[in-house]
Formats: C-alpha cells, structure tokens, sequence
C-alpha cells in the first residue's frame, strides 16, 4: 500500500468527520498573506476541503493538488463550480507546474506526507518573491475533559490498537521547524482554539478517519471501533475534544 493513499479509501467519511480549522486562524492567515482577488494561491492536498472554504471564498485565484483520485472527485463535487477554483489530480512531488508562481502555498495536516527536502525546496521555487509558506494542523486534548474517559480509551488501544504501520514509519521524515534550514525567513508558529463534541458513533467514525486505524487489520479493527464506542457510551455518550490549531508561517525572502 502507498500510505500516502490511505485516506481517499474513505472520501465520505474523510470529509464529514476531519476536523476543520478556526475562523480566527483563517482572518488571521489571510490579513498576513494578504489574500483576495488577484492573489494566487496554491493548497497541497486539500483532502475533501478541510481548509479550502475560507480560502477560496476570498475570491484569489485558487489552486489545489491533490492525490487521491476519489478526495479530488469529491472536490470537484463541492467546488467545481466556482469560477476561481482549479484542481489538479496528481503527486505535488513530481508536478510540473512550469512558469507558474504563487503568491502563497499552504497545506492543512498534509504537507508532513511529502519528503521534507522536497516539500520545503519545491515549495521555495514555486513561491513568488515575499510569498507565503503556511502549514496549519490540529492538536487535540480529551484527556483534560474527562481523565477516566481518556484513560478508559487507552486501554482500548492497549488490546486492539495494531496497526501494519506506526504514523512515522507511513511517511518520510519531516519537520514544519525545520523550514528555515531551506532559505525561508521570519519562521513563526501561531496557535489558535477551539473545541468539538461527539456521540460514541460519532468520535468511532472520526477515529476511523486517523491514518494508522485505517491500517488496522481484522480481528482486531472491529473490536477497536468498538471498543471505542462502548467506552463513550458508559461516559455518558459524549466525548469533548479541546482543539489546539496550529498555524506556522515563513516568507520567502524578497529580492533585492
């Protein structure tokens, strides 16, 4: 398997159930790139567009990679529409994009899926003097909510948790710090919050949606989702999450 595929196996629940990114991320990552009609604009696998909505709707000129064949299908779906939307079904690794250049290049969870050397080098190149690189992804806490829950999970994940692949051994080594190694300049990271709630289906089928329980092999992925679930459930059926949203941001240097 090419792990790098592993989420277009689940389109549908992929975009129901990924978590989404603040409104206050998105204003503030907007006035520092400057983002609006005339600014190109390119996102780097934007699953079925977790990120996309508060970008696009700024009326840039707006640009999308992405690898899966059924993710790209479902943004076709939900944008295809939109006279400034263009997507591309295809590796960002070996993409010729030729002469194009854009304004900002931004990834949300994805970028980290791509070999640090080429994901800070091509990105570098492809940016216009001054242009933005942003990379945003979500840290959750539900261990402060409810301790016994969490530790009830744990146990859960104890017995059935076995997937064919540890999350750093199904991609290659990256670093979001490490951007400045590869000629980027004013490296920051901005942290942004929020918080989701979900049933014991609900927080079972978003589980379902992490890379490493995709790879789960039976017996064992039956009785982890429903390990889950029952342990929601004798907690009341609810399971709060508190979201961390990270967002780094660099510029490439201006010339001269």
């Amino acid at each position: 398997m090419e792990y790098r595929k592993v989420f277009d196996q689940i389109p549908e629940q992929f975009d129901k159930y990924r978590p989404r990114y603040s409104a206050e991320l998105f204003a503030d990552l907007i006035d520092y790139a400057g983002i609006g009609p005339g600014v190109s604009v390119l996102e780097i696998g934007p699953g079925t567009g977790q990120a996309t909505d508060p970008i696009l709707e700024t009326g840039c000129d707006y640009h999308a990679i992405e690898l899966g064949e059924h993710l790209y299908a479902k943004m076709k779906e939900k944008y295809g529409n939109r006279p400034n939307f263009h997507i591309v079904n295809d590796d960002f690794i070996t993409h010729d994009y030729g002469d194009q250049k854009f304004d900002m290049i931004y990834s949300a969870a994805t970028i980290q899926w791509i070999p640090e050397a080429v994901a800070f080098s091509k990105t570098f190149d492809l940016l216009k003097p001054g242009g933005t690189l942003a990379m945003m992804l979500t840290s959750d806490d539900y261990k402060t909510p409810n301790e016994t829950l969490y530790n009830r999970i744990q146990e859960v994940y104890a017995k059935y948790f076995k997937p064919e692949a540890t999350y750093n051994e199904m991609r290659a080594p990256f670093s979001y710090t490490n951007a400045s190694n590869y000629g980027y300049v004013n490296f920051e990271r901005r942290d942004f919050h929020g918080q989701r709630v979900f049933t014991a289906d609900e927080f079972a089928l978003y589980s379902g949606t992490h890379c490493t329980s995709i790879v789960i092999p039976e017996p064992y992925k039956t009785k982890f989702f429903s390990g889950l679930r029952e342990a929601v459930l004798e907690a009341g059926n609810k399971i709060v999450f508190n979201d961390t949203y990270i967002l780094y941001l660099a510029r490439k240097p201006k010339e001269g």
